[in-house]
């Protein structure tokens, strides 16, 4: 599990992702490089971050399930996924 001030630092850039998505269409749209820069920093998407829903572990994210690897391995074990099973050769 990540720490919580991570989680809460996390969802703060969500929120400005979301805040500011117009203004930063509307800047690139309009070409202007130097009111883009003057955007706070979080408000860039690049700077979000996929991290699992249940332990919100940034590494090992598959995007198609929104989980990290360990938890899918769980999941999956359990057959609790629809549509995954243990491969065998």
């Amino acid at each position: 599990m990540a720490k919580t001030s991570i989680i809460v630092r996390d969802a703060k850039r969500q929120a400005m992702i979301r805040r500011y998505a117009a203004k930063r269409a509307e800047l690139k749209e309009l070409g202007d490089w130097e009111g883009l820069a003057k955007l706070p920093r979080n408000s860039s998407p690049t700077r979000w971050k996929n991290r699992c829903v249940e332990t919100h572990r940034p590494r090992g994210y598959m995007r198609q399930f929104g989980l990290s690897r360990i938890s899918f391995r769980e999941h999956a074990s359990r057959g609790e996924i629809p549509g995954v099973t243990k491969s065998s050769w």
